[in-house]
């Protein structure tokens, strides 16, 4: 199966999708996306596909978010595109892309919703200890 990832290696949630997505045997396309940003064109999909608005795609948390006035309910979602591009730091991740769909991996286990369900063959905790799957393989509710 073909997978992307916008990836940001210093995010533990990434780091975590990342290593469900290999959990899988699934070796991704894995795009820095603060070294390498998507266009704006393949953003904007990405957003939808994902079914967010562009607000929803944009991270707040250790970012130059406040500074930049993003927090402006008047600010279109054009504008708000072009900060994310400006600076990618905005740019919420990881977003992966699969033939099954493309998510915000939000927590790390929504990847799951994008990724064959048999691909599983044991358990996987998170990096902070969290079991996401069980011996089986199967998701932990």
């Amino acid at each position: 199966m073909d997978a992307t990832i916008y990836h940001n290696p210093a995010c533990g949630t990434s780091r975590n999708t990342l290593a469900l997505i290999r959990h899988a045997g699934i070796e991704p396309k894995v795009i820095e996306y603060l070294q390498t940003p998507p266009s704006r064109e393949e953003l904007a999909q990405m957003i939808r596909e994902a079914g967010l608005s562009v607000r929803e795609a944009i991270r707040e948390k250790g970012t130059p978010y406040a500074e930049l006035g993003l927090d402006d309910p008047a600010l279109s979602d054009n504008q708000l595109l072009t900060a994310m591009l400006e600076h990618p730091i905005l740019i919420n991740r990881p977003f992966v892309i699969t033939p099954i769909g493309t998510r915000l991996a939000r927590p790390s286990e929504a990847v799951l919703d994008i990724l064959p369900a048999d691909a599983f063959k044991g358990p996987f905790v998170k990096e902070d200890g969290e079991a996401v799957l069980d011996a089986e393989g199967r998701r932990i509710a």
